[in-house]
């Protein structure tokens, strides 16, 4: 499988541009099977703008994706703030299959810093069918813990997909992750982040894709990049350390909180 890493800068608080933008970088990719766009891209990751650039899930922006999405024949994940009916925000990716339907909606779990206060926390991880593939989706400060990609693992995933807007000084700590949560689980794992200035925040970009192993088969720089990359296959072809298959039962723990 080939993917597209969508680096891209959003315009900020511009919705339909970033849409278009979008669209265009499909449009320009018509090979891949998958196309990847960071965290909030639609509106831009600027929580003080939420108001104005939070969308409902069936919004037009998101359609102008997905018809672009139907017109090649590629998945797509891309980040965008929420606007739930109850007027709460989420950190949201829409998850978009190869006909342009809206295949699901996952909503980030794992709020970090001023998002605490600015979103509403997702309540259910989710594994969705992309281009034929059991595909599980993550957001940025997810990928930091073992435990909801191990759960995703569990449920069947076939790839792990994580939308980021990561800045400095956090770089390192996705470098590692990002392997991490390939190699624990034995799955491909795309991880594709912002760039540029937005918000007070220096986004570091460094896109990649991960092999099962925990190997980079492809990374992008610092800057705005369309990056074309392989997708391993999951697994290993070594059964002692298919680690999926050697999960330890729950054990006492003597001497805690001493």
């Amino acid at each position: 499988m080939l993917a597209l890493l969508a680096q891209m800068a959003s315009v900020p608080g511009s919705p339909a541009a970033n849409a278009e933008r979008a669209a265009a970088a499909l449009a320009a990719h018509p090979d891949v099977e998958i196309a990847v766009f960071p965290e909030l891209f639609l509106g831009g990751y600027e929580l003080a703008r939420l108001a104005d650039s939070a969308r409902p899930a069936d919004c037009a922006e998101l359609r102008t994706i997905a018809e672009a999405a139907e017109a090649v024949s590629t998945a797509v994940a891309v980040g965008f703030a929420e606007r739930n009916t109850d007027g709460t925000f989420s950190n949201s990716v829409a998850c978009i299959d190869r006909d342009g339907s809206l295949a699901a909606v996952y909503r980030k779990t794992q709020l970090f810093g001023a998002e605490r206060e600015a979103f509403r926390a997702g309540d259910a991880l989710v594994v969705v069918r992309l281009a034929g593939l059991a595909v599980a989706l993550l957001v940025c400060f997810d990928v930091e813990f073992p435990e909801p990609a191990r759960q995703l693992a569990r449920a069947g995933a076939e790839l792990l997909v994580t939308v980021s807007a990561n800045m400095e000084p956090f770089g390192p700590d996705h470098e590692l992750a990002t392997r991490a949560r390939a190699l624990e689980n034995r799955l491909p794992h795309v991880y594709v982040n912002g760039v540029g200035t937005i918000g007070g925040l220096q986004l570091v970009g460094l896109s990649r894709s991960v092999g099962p192993s925990g190997d980079v088969l492809a990374q992008a720089g610092a800057e705005e990049e369309l990056l074309v990359a392989l997708v391993a296959r999951p697994g290993t072809d070594d059964e002692r350390v298919d680690y999926l298959r050697h999960l330890p039962d729950p054990l006492d723990i003597i001497g805690g909180n001493v």
